[in-house]
């Protein structure tokens, strides 16, 4: 299969539109190996994987119409950890190759730039390239299977295809939706990303959700919209109260059974209006597991996948030149994108590796930077019975890590907080 260039998918279409010097909408997978890494091993396995995964291997390009994304020359080279994690990602770069993959001690990390995947696209590109360096670093025979893709295949046409336009419904779903409560707080001077990691053991998150009916998604969900009321309690009169909402992206290959690796996940906004009534933890478990039930529907989904196809399609949308359309986009991410909610908790369940690699991996982390104007995220990845929930902000208070992580105590969870170079138990 042969293709030196692609359209961007729908969900991409609006990232490059909205970037700018101080924000691009990125992603970061990592793994902690039992070695440090070997340099030149990963950079090899790099470039092994780069005729298997040619929709990763992009450079972001610029039409008169579109945004395209074109195929690079050569892999991106391995660099050492310079900076931060989720290190702005400037437009030169972009151009040059969009996603980058770094290495510090025992660790692995791959950021990428939302262009070209989502987070369930990005981690089957990790996995293969921790199968691909074990394999050359260790001549451990690591099997193909599940996510496991074999090296010698081609590419299929699925994989590289825009599922959003094949799974699009014939009428659009209503974007109208109460404005929720921000989350602001004094930027940070050094314009960087700051990390707070609790650490819990998996078994004990998911008996506390299973305890209450809940998802261990549903349960987070609860638990920060507690700790965000709380804050809002703090900080603004009850009559000024707005709904408390989470951002929560759902993965849409197991609703519509598709193997794309491009983007393929929408969001859902799930909260309540805590002027109503004042909400036991119980009470929101119970609410985030029907509502996250009922609007993941395939109907539901295929209508907020036509709601963003179906303009795309338009005649007047296709001709207009491309400062035409950032103006557009940038107006309606502006009003739409991100005033629906307070913040987005985006778990990626339990990583299952095979036997052949779990011995090799000691932990994985999953982070996503924050927002345009959302100054906090959250991130969830399960391994090894380790669940590392990231909490990333680009200001200089940790008031809702603080409250957030402090519930999970209360609850008769253990958290292991990291925060740069400092650990503690709590």
């Amino acid at each position: 299969m042969s293709r030196s260039w692609m359209r961007l998918d729908n969900a991409a279409l609006i990232f490059p539109a909205v970037s700018s010097s101080r924000w691009a909408n990125t992603f970061r997978l990592s793994a902690d190996l039992k070695d440090p890494v070997d340099p030149a091993v990963l950079q090899q396995a790099v470039e092994d994987l780069m005729p298997r995964f040619p929709s990763y291997y992009q450079r972001l390009g610029t039409g008169f119409f579109w945004y395209f994304l074109e195929d690079v020359k050569e892999a991106p080279r391995v660099r050492p950890e310079y900076a931060w994690p989720l290190t702005h990602m400037s437009a030169r770069e972009q151009g040059r190759c969009c996603f980058r993959v770094l290495y510090h001690g025992n660790r692995v990390a791959v950021e990428f730039f939302h262009v070209l995947t989502d987070g369930t696209g990005g981690l089957i590109y990790l996995k293969n390239l921790l199968a691909q360096y074990i394999r050359l670093r260790y001549d451990e025979e690591v099997p193909c299977g599940g996510d496991i893709l074999s090296l010698a295949e081609e590419p299929r046409e699925l994989e590289l295809s825009d599922a959003f336009q094949r799974c699009t419904g014939r009428y659009p779903l209503s974007r109208q939706e109460a404005t929720a409560y921000r989350l602001r707080g004094r930027p940070d001077p050094r314009g960087g990303t700051h990390v707070i990691t609790g650490i819990v053991k998996t078994e004990d998150l998911k008996a506390a959700a299973d305890a209450r009916g809940a998802t261990v998604t549903a349960l987070l969900s609860a638990l920060m919209t507690d700790t965000i009321t709380e804050i809002q309690a703090a900080h603004v009169s009850r009559k000024k109260w707005k709904p408390v909402k989470i951002t929560v992206p759902v993965n849409l290959r197991k609703i519509f059974h598709t193997e794309t690796l491009r983007n393929f996940s929408l969001v859902l906004n799930v909260g309540v209006d805590p002027r109503l009534k004042d909400y036991l933890l119980e009470d929101l478990c119970r609410e985030y597991r029907e509502q996250m039930a009922l609007e993941s529907a395939p109907e539901k989904m295929a209508g907020r996948i036509a709601a963003n196809v179906l303009p795309q399609r338009a005649m007047g949308i296709r001709i207009a030149p491309l400062f035409i359309k950032n103006i557009v986009m940038r107006l309606i991410y502006r009003d739409i994108g991100e005033r629906k909610g307070c913040i987005n908790i985006s778990n990626m369940g339990r990583v299952d590796l095979p036997a052949e690699m779990e011995r090799f991996v000691r932990r994985m982390d999953f982070m996503i930077g924050v927002q345009h104007t959302y100054p906090n995220n959250c991130s969830v990845v399960s391994c090894g019975g380790v669940t590392c929930i990231n909490m990333v902000r680009n200001i200089q208070e940790t008031e809702l890590e603080r409250r957030f992580f402090g519930r999970l105590v209360r609850m008769g969870i253990p958290v292991l907080i990291e925060s740069g170079d400092a650990e503690q138990e709590r």
